[in-house]
């Protein structure tokens, strides 16, 4: 791998950094990787405030559409990895005043889970917010895809028609409505020659033969729907055409604006190329182009690809395109002075949740506890390779760093847990989870624990029955927040076997024997994911093209339950 980076877990901050100097319109809310228009403290009674984020690696998405008539601040994730609910929440309480905020959303899971849960917690202390979910690829519809279309250049449309609104001093309401109705008139088909090189993971996320291409892929480094022989510039142009206008609905009068999008690697030239064949070939359908705009708006790391994204247009929402913004990633972007790197500004935002501390473990039940929860962590930085391969082949290959990233966290922060109160440990690990782990694994990981600690909790008592019923109730958790369930190939298929089989030991085996049977039986579910067609999860986008691999996401919970079952009746 050869990039222009320092240290692997150092490229978000670092980039941040350099956004700072290169957009001076925007600064850096302090204590959180969140950019914000430098002016919003000005405006946030003025107007609606946008907020929209994701994961890095899709630069200059998001936050080089921060600007007047565009975003007021962008939330940033890891490479290909959704924010946190607690940066989004805190974007959400820097920027918004009596107006409200408009959370624009692509359609994945773990983008729509913590900006979905922020905007739930603004709306607790009184903010008034809405929430847009972009879903333009049009690959995916038509298919038994459970998740939904997912979201993709067009939200780069929808930026600038909701900023221009806001700045017109639309309503939440109004500007949330305009934004559905945009989304509705939206369509997006990618191709890419060759897959992006993920720093953290250091090779493509999927290899492609020389005369191959992949067809209506996302953006997170996941394959296509269909492998298929190359074609030239205007063939091509011409397929993904043939798709956007079979499912897209551009209105009576079939007047469009059309984007052409590089994913990362593609050039100019080429940009060019297919941009021309694309007016040709829409005018000879009877539509009228009024606006097509060619360029880097949503990438996907080095991917060498494009998109293109077509949206039905009227004379407003034209109007609204054409409107000057201040955002230096929208084409007519003012140029501005180079800021300071350091440049930060403090908002008073806490999204701390308090949970007790603890001096370690006091107790041998404690010191039990804690043995356990170092041997998971162990086992997860173990496997970090092992886990990584595995999602490069069925997801976008970033498992594996995400587990090392949250082990590394609880290991961290094990002695500050209450160690000799179970519940309350497991309630604390599930918010080190939710915060550090980030993608859709940190809600999912984050509500099994904090579930699992209160019921625990309300038990009174630390028996093989009552952990049988915190650990169902934490999957009746992860299943109410998601929408999974037992036989959709995610970490269900390995909690729930292993819950089952927790239960059948009730009244019978020695508790150390029914936990072991238990880890057995997760393991079997882990096995049993590679005969499993993913409805939901990492692997969803790919369908049958997975089966034969078991699901990573289930393994890392089998490593896991392996190693603190084993540690707890170590000698």
């Amino acid at each position: 791998m050869k990039k222009f980076i320092n240290r692997t877990e150092d490229v978000v901050e670092e980039m941040m950094q350099g956004l700072a100097v290169l957009r001076p319109n925007s600064t850096r809310l302090l204590g959180h990787k969140v950019m914000v228009y430098a002016d919003a403290e000005q405006a946030h009674d003025q107007q609606v405030a946008v907020i929209s984020g994701g994961g890095s690696g899709h630069e200059p998405a998001h936050a080089g559409y921060i600007g007047v008539g565009m975003l007021s601040a962008a939330v940033v994730g890891e490479v290909f990895t959704s924010p946190s609910s607690d940066s989004v929440f805190a974007a959400i309480k820097a920027v918004s005043g009596e107006p409200g905020a408009l959370l624009v959303v692509k359609n994945y899971t773990g983008d729509r889970l913590n900006f979905g849960l922020a905007a739930e917690m603004a709306r607790a202390e009184g903010i008034s917010v809405e929430m847009i979910v972009v879903d333009d690829d049009v690959a995916l519809k038509g298919t038994e895809q459970a998740t939904g279309a997912r979201g993709l250049a067009g939200t780069i449309f929808i930026h600038k028609l909701v900023g221009a609104a806001a700045a017109e001093g639309k309503s939440l309401a109004d500007v949330a409505a305009m934004g559905r109705a945009a989304v509705e008139s939206l369509a997006t088909m990618g191709v890419s020659f060759s897959a992006g090189t993920s720093p953290a993971v250091g090779k493509p996320s999927f290899e492609l033969d020389e005369h191959e291409m992949e067809l209506g892929l996302g953006i997170h480094g996941e394959p296509g729907v269909k492998r298929m022989r190359l074609q030239n510039a205007d063939e091509l142009t011409e397929t993904l055409l043939a798709d956007v206008l079979k499912y897209g609905s551009f209105g009576d009068e079939k007047r469009v604006a059309v984007m052409v999008n590089n994913l990362g690697a593609t050039t100019e030239m080429e940009l060019a190329i297919v941009a021309r064949h694309a007016m040709r070939f829409l005018e000879s359908k009877g539509i009228t182009v009024e606006r097509i705009y060619a360029g880097t708006f949503l990438s996907s790391l080095d991917m060498a690809g494009i998109s293109i994204t077509v949206l039905g247009v009227n004379d407003e929402w034209l109007r609204w395109l054409d409107a000057v913004t201040t955002a230096p990633a929208w084409p007519n972007a003012l140029k501005q002075r180079p800021g300071k790197p350091e440049a930060q500004i403090a908002a008073e935002v806490n999204t701390k949740v308090s949970s007790p501390t603890g001096r370690g473990a006091q107790s041998e039940a404690g010191r039990k506890t804690r043995h356990a929860i170092e041997a998971a962590c162990k086992a997860l930085l173990g496997a970090e390779g092992e886990l990584t391969e595995m999602d490069r082949v069925t997801g976008d290959g970033d498992l594996g760093t995400s587990m090392e990233r949250a082990a590394k966290a609880v290991q961290g922060a094990v002695g500050s847990y209450p160690l000799d109160d179970v519940p309350a440990t497991f309630r604390a690990i599930g918010h080190t989870l939710r915060r550090e782990l980030g993608g859709s694994s940190g809600p999912f990981y984050g509500v099994l624990f904090l579930r699992c600690g209160n019921v625990l909790e309300k038990s009174g008592a630390m028996g093989l029955a009552q952990w049988a019923e915190a650990l169902d109730q934490g999957c009746r958790a992860i299943s109410e927040l998601g929408g999974a369930k037992p036989g959709d190939r995610t970490i269900l298929d390995a909690l729930d076997p292993f819950v089952k089989a927790l239960r059948k030991g009730v009244g019978g085996k020695a508790s150390r024997e029914a936990i072991l049977a238990a880890v057995e039986a997760a393991e079997g579910g882990v096995e049993a994911t590679a005969r499993m067609k993913p409805r939901l999860g990492r692997s969803s986008y790919l369908g049958h093209r997975v089966l034969g691999c078991p699901d990573p996401g289930a393994k890392a919970v089998a490593l896991w339950l392996r190693a603190a079952s084993e540690a707890l009746f170590a000698r």
